[in-house]
C-alpha cells in the first residue's frame, strides 16, 4: 500500500518500506510481522510457517527494487523509478493472489542446477 500511495502522492514514502526492508535484512526479523503476529486468532504454532530463507530472498528483491526506485526518482529518472516501484507493487499483488515469484525463481534455478549436474 505504501508503494501505491508513494506513486500517487509523495515519492519519499518509498523510504518507509525501504528502511523496514533493510532492517529486516540486517536483523533477520521483520518488524511488521513482529507487531502484527500478536493479533492472530490462533496460536502461532497452528499456522504453517514459511521458509525463513525464502522470505529473506523475497525481501532482498523487494528492498533492491525499492532502493533502485528511490535512486531513479532522486535522479529525476521518473520512468525507471516508476518501473521498479510498479514491479514491487505487481509482485506483492500476485503474491496475495497466491503465486510467489520470489519463490519460483530459486525453485527454477535449483531444478536447472539439478538437471545440469546429472549430465
Amino acid at each position: 500500500m505504501s508503494v501505491l500511495f508513494a506513486l500517487l502522492a509523495y515519492k519519499s514514502i518509498l523510504f518507509l518500506p525501504s528502511i523496514i526492508g533493510v532492517y529486516t535484512l540486517i536483523t533477520k526479523k521483520n518488524p511488521i510481522i513482529l507487531i502484527w503476529k500478536r493479533f492472530l486468532k490462533k496460536p502461532l504454532s497452528r499456522y504453517v510457517m514459511e521458509d525463513k530463507n525464502q522470505q529473506l530472498f523475497n525481501q532482498w528483491i523487494a528492498t533492491a527494487c525499492l532502493g533502485l526506485s528511490i535512486v531513479f526518482f532522486q535522479l529525476r529518472w521518473n520512468m525507471l523509478g516508476c518501473v521498479f516501484s510498479v514491479m514491487v507493487l505487481l509482485v506483492a499483488g500476485i503474491a496475495l493472489a497466491g503465486f510467489c515469484i520470489g519463490c519460483f525463481i530459486p525453485y527454477r534455478y535449483i531444478m536447472w542446477k539439478h538437471k545440469n549436474v546429472e549430465k
